[in-house]
């Protein structure tokens, strides 16, 4: 296997990986049914909670008033009726289908997915009550679901303690958030700001069971952030200089996590429900209906032109599965399954595929439409910004990121692959009919969701819907018409797509509940700083350290930035350095909106490939089995610019500005070289002795930078033109050609062992 002479041997020690979940949320099994008859009644069990709980949901509020003209009286508690019924009946039918702990858990868990999803619906649909009375249920239901998914192992091992934990926190969050449902009124409106002392109880135990729960989900890191935002709250008075503040009593602060219906159940909470959940169902359904494999197909056909095709296939599927995924680490945990053994079997070395997915994950967090569900909360905190105008102005800084990613990729992965043909790769050929079906049934959803944001300007909870319920339709019609084409049963294709509809709601609660939970959480933490007035400390501390000089408050915030996204998903991530560093960079250093936003958007995600922490690097490596030092080398070798790209937002906020014109398409273009130039002087084999190779690195590396960041356009051309001086010199001296490197990122065998 060809290696780099001038790059030292990588480190083999033992990843300090999280170690896989095996509950049912961490499950990425189907629905897996018993065996014979009881596997058949179970399913028809799934099958008929279908229409039964369309009918209780959407009967009384919406059908019976479509066909009869008007509202019906006592809808509502027809709904509730309907709804104990169906608990109890399902319930019931579990103890009688299941067998054992694991499988009665498992049916549970798929039986109540379908009336939290249908209730999900209806009020995308409907929106008959407040938003935050709505985020109260859906907190409670979601939590509800998570621990009902988190009792089989410690049920089954006997682990009592770690059973009633569960369970506690389960009724206690059920309990609390019907009780804030049903008194929303009084809670919310009628007497905000007071609270009795039974509501300040059940407020500090909710607040316990939301740290038992984030802590379960998320390990000691995340727990700590929101111990120490609670603790910062408490302890101002004994803090030092600016961070000082007068402090908040214990009661004020259950007020604000719980009781006020804001905190936990806050505006996070509310945009999780009514915005990104069902772009989450979406996910949900592209994996029951088998996208995966589509998505796989398509990145290996369009990937196989060149010697670093296997790895490129994993760049692009990993990237675009993770724009709708929301989580950086929980992305690569997912794609990495299969994308990394896949690159290890065709002899990339396991730190070079560890880090390869870590950066594809991570850039798909920042890849319009959906943008890892960054893009919802954007849209929410700019005053005056659509969801639309987000995504659009995402385009070209997405651009730039993925052409030098795929660049770096192809430097460092094609002279490791051992068959750059990937023969072999996918055993049955897809045939050009079913092929095409397969797009419609894909793409016409995907459409959709484009068409009624960009064109019809729908709001967002709307086009989520749409876009659900058109997976749900061609999801199953497609096959049906498949079916008929192949001479196939119609009925087998039928129950079967149904199956796969159930069992895309049970995937979308996998993804939706720890992302609900840790924005719950990290919502409180947020509240509580903006009670103490931290932004405003953060600010003057900024300006203090910088000396009001820009480029050092940049690199300072940049730093805040990464430090505040340890261990968080991008959503969570995004939303706490929104709130505690942006307002400074726009009110302090004259920064616009969107380029401050985005510069912290790109930041924190920056903190799953950063050591020591590297958490996305952490999941990687622990399923590649390589070095977790060797892993996050490769991993920063090959998104060296995604570190530069947010001071080029700050020195050049044409880039975000949402236009194209010239100067937003000329600073993408030079950002574009820049970083290319960059992965250049970082990647390339240079066939120099060490100090020679050395300084060529640390000149492309340095130009490249100028050319991405600096405010003068004359500067920046300057600095590229340095980059063709270099690379003129290198192609005269220096051997091999890296013309014909160059012809092999087009389809040559360049880089491809002989």
């Amino acid at each position: 296997m060809a290696t780099n002479p001038d790059t030292p041997t990588d480190p083999t020690d033992a990843p300090d990986a999280p170690v896989p979940d095996d509950s049912l949320l961490g499950d990425e099994d189907s629905l897996d049914l018993a065996e014979g008859d009881r596997g058949r009644k179970q399913l028809w069990l799934y099958l008929l909670s279908l229409p039964f709980w369309t009918l209780v949901v959407f009967g009384p509020t919406v059908i019976a008033p479509a066909l009869l003209g008007a509202e019906i009286a006592g809808s509502a508690a027809i709904l509730g009726v309907g709804g104990l019924i169906g608990v109890a009946g399902v319930a019931g039918a579990i103890l009688w289908l299941g067998s054992g702990i694991e499988e009665r858990l498992r049916m549970a868990l798929v039986s109540y997915s379908i009336p939290f999803w249908m209730i999900v619906m209806w009020y995308s649909y409907t929106q008959q009550m407040p938003r935050g009375q709505y985020a109260v249920a859906f907190l409670g239901g979601i939590l509800g679901l998570y621990v009902l998914s988190e009792l089989d192992e410690p049920l089954i091992e006997g682990n009592w303690i770690e059973t009633a934990l569960l369970l506690v926190s389960g009724l206690i969050s059920l309990g609390t958030s019907g009780y804030l449902f049903l008194n929303y009124q009084q809670v919310a409106i009628d007497t905000v700001g007071r609270a009795t002392e039974a509501q300040i109880a059940m407020a500090f135990a909710f607040t316990l069971a939301i740290i038992y729960l984030t802590w379960r989900s998320f390990g000691i890191t995340f727990l700590a952030v929101v111990l120490i935002g609670i603790g910062y709250g408490l302890t101002g008075p004994y803090m030092p200089g600016a961070l000082s503040h007068g402090g908040l009593s214990p009661s004020r602060i259950l007020r604000i996590l719980v009781v006020s219906v804001d905190g936990f159940y806050g505006f996070l909470t509310r945009l999780v429900a009514a915005w990104i959940a069902l772009f989450l169902l979406y996910a949900g359904l592209l994996k029951a209906y088998g996208a995966f494999d589509l998505i796989l197909r398509l990145a290996v056909r369009s990937a196989k032109y060149v010697d670093s095709g296997i790895a490129q296939t994993a760049v692009i599927a990993s990237a675009v599965i993770g724009s709708v995924n929301g989580s950086q680490t929980a992305n690569a945990g997912m794609t990495g399954s299969f994308t990394i053994p896949l690159m290890k079997e065709n002899g990339i070395k396991p730190e070079t595929a560890g880090g390869i997915e870590a950066v594809a994950s991570t850039a798909g967090q920042v890849l319009p439409p959906v943008m890892g569900a960054g893009a919802f909360i954007m849209a929410s905190l700019i005053t005056g910004v659509t969801y639309v105008d987000v995504i659009i102005a995402g385009l070209i800084p997405a651009a730039v990121l993925v052409v030098s990613i795929a660049m770096a990729v192809h430097y460092v992965a094609a002279p490791q692959i051992d068959d750059p043909e990937m023969s072999g790769l996918i055993d049955e050929q897809m045939d050009r009919g079913t092929a095409l079906l397969e797009s419609v049934k894909y793409g016409v959803p995907l459409f959709i969701l484009i068409y009624v944001l960009g064109v019809l300007q729908y709001t967002v909870m709307t086009a989520a819907l749409y876009t659900a319920l058109s997976m749900i339709a061609f999801g199953i019609g497609i096959p049906q018409v498949q079916a008929a084409i192949n001479g196939e049963s119609n009925r087998e294709a039928l129950v079967d797509t149904l199956e796969q509809t159930v069992d895309g709601f049970r995937e979308g609660v996998i993804v939706v509940a720890p992302v609900t939970i840790i924005l719950a959480a990290i919502n409180g933490v947020v509240d509580i700083l903006m009670a103490t007035g931290v932004p405003t400390a953060i600010s003057l501390t900024l300006l203090d350290l910088s000396g009001g000089i820009a480029i050092i408050a940049f690199v300072l915030a940049m730093v805040i930035c990464i430090i505040l996204g340890l261990g968080m998903p991008t959503t969570a991530a995004y939303t706490v350095v929104a709130l505690l560093v942006a307002p400074t960079l726009i009110s302090q250093f004259a920064v616009p909106e969107f380029a401050a936003h985005f510069f912290v958007f790109y930041a924190a995600i920056l903190a799953g490939l950063t050591p020591p922490i590297a958490t996305c690097v952490a999941v990687t490596c622990g399923i590649s089995g390589g070095g977790f030092w060797g892993s996050c080398k490769e991993a920063l070798r090959i998104s060296a610019p995604l570190f530069v790209l947010p001071f080029a937002f700050a020195y050049h906020p044409e880039l975000v500005s949402g236009t194209f014109g010239y100067a937003s398409l000329s600073a993408g273009a030079l950002a574009m070289l820049g970083s290319i130039a960059i992965i250049h002087g970082i990647n390339y084999r240079f066939a120099f002795g060490r100090g020679q190779t050395f300084g060529l690195r640390v000149a492309f590396f340095v130009a490249g930078v100028v050319a991405m960041v600096h405010p003068m356009q004359i500067v920046q051309v300057g600095a590229l033109a340095a980059v063709l001086a270099l690379y003129a010199l290198q192609t005269v001296i220096g051997r091999p050609n890296p013309l014909r490197t160059l012809r092999g990122a087009a389809g040559t065998l360049s880089g491809r062992k002989r």
